[in-house]
């Protein structure tokens, strides 16, 4: 057994990368650590963050195909090598990039006889393919090969059902979810009442997105599933034994930045989150979609920018600007100069 060295801090905790590699152009590495931990810590947070990056990170892939040409999956065309299921196949394994919602068509038409490729995909502009290389079809005969397809980013996987067909066109198994794999392990050290833990975490990606960027989703998506409970405005516990009525503190974000005020320590408004503060859902939403996550990312737009964004209202954008004048006394400019 090989031992490593890794420096790690002993009284803040911190995380970092101490691993990074690129396998290949669909298959990324990165391992990285989080100290120091409570004994039970690290087994909480790893089997946490191990379910939120295999189940809860998003990704892009083909789900559906169509051809007039193809009388079912099963089927064989003269002049192509593949049956249309092998092709189906093929093109479940394109990996693409992108940071589209809904669905979106893209085509591929080639004549040959060559290779066809995952570079022969003609998609939107906002969808990028990882590997150009992929394998999708031979044509060994001067004929055309026109397939319509639909692309779709969602979180998961989705089996095709047998009464899916329609329309001549056939779905594809989809793979949305990036991370191939993720492990995670615990390093225990000190003695006694002392003793600490190390937690590693092992991530595999398709190269849709590295291992770090990974890491950065599957955390912030698992705050957003406890972001309710920090809104709470008030729980009551009845105690069975004597019912008396225990109030629970209110716990939210804003105490901590009226404390930060009060010792009139300067606030990292990188580390405030919008969707920690008191604005609809909705609207916390159309910012996380345009990557505008923290409070610093908030700033660095213009009121006109705001009413760009998809599905945003001037109502939107006044209650932005009351929420930064309420609690930090901040006005967003009209225009960006």
């Amino acid at each position: 057994m090989v031992r490593e060295k890794v420096t790690v801090s002993t009284r803040t905790l911190e995380w970092k990368c101490v691993e990074s590699r690129a396998d290949s152009k669909r298959l990324y590495y990165g391992r990285f650590i989080l100290s120091p931990l409570m004994k039970g810590q690290a087994d909480t947070i790893g089997i946490a963050m191990r379910r939120a990056l295999l189940g809860e990170i998003e990704g892009t892939c083909i789900t559906r195909a169509k051809s007039e040409k193809i009388p079912h999956e099963y089927s064989t065309i003269v002049g192509i090598q593949e049956s249309i299921h092998e092709i189906l196949m093929n093109l479940k394994e394109v990996v693409l990039r992108s940071n589209l919602y809904g669905i979106r068509n893209a085509s591929i038409c080639v004549s040959g006889p060559g290779y066809v490729t995952a570079q022969d995909i003609i998609s939107p502009p906002s969808v990028e393919i990882v590997d150009n290389t992929q394998h999708i079809a031979s044509l060994t005969e001067p004929i055309d090969l026109c397939i319509g397809l639909q692309i779709e980013r969602n979180r998961g996987y989705r089996i095709k059902t047998p009464n899916n067909f329609q329309d001549g066109s056939y779905p594809i198994d989809a793979v949305f979810m990036p991370v191939r794999n993720a492990n995670h392990s615990i390093h225990s050290y000190g003695n006694g009442n002392e003793k600490q833990e190390i937690l590693f975490l092992e991530i595999w990606t398709n190269g849709s997105l590295t291992p770090k960027e990974a890491l950065h989703e599957a955390s912030r998506n698992l705050i957003d599933l406890f972001i309710p409970f920090l809104h709470a405005e008030e729980e009551n516990l009845n105690l069975e034994d004597n019912q008396h009525k225990v109030t629970l503190p209110l716990f939210t974000f804003h105490d901590r930045l009226a404390k930060l005020r009060k010792n009139k320590k300067k606030i990292a408004l990188k580390y405030i989150f919008i969707d920690q503060s008191e604005l609809p859902p909705r609207i916390y939403t159309c910012l996380k979609r345009s990557n505008i996550h923290t409070l610093l990312d908030l700033l660095n737009n213009s009121q006109e920018d705001l009413m760009k964004l998809e599905h945003f209202r001037i109502e939107d954008v006044k209650k932005i600007l009351g929420f930064l004048e309420k609690h930090f006394k901040i006005d967003l400019p009209k225009n960006k100069f």
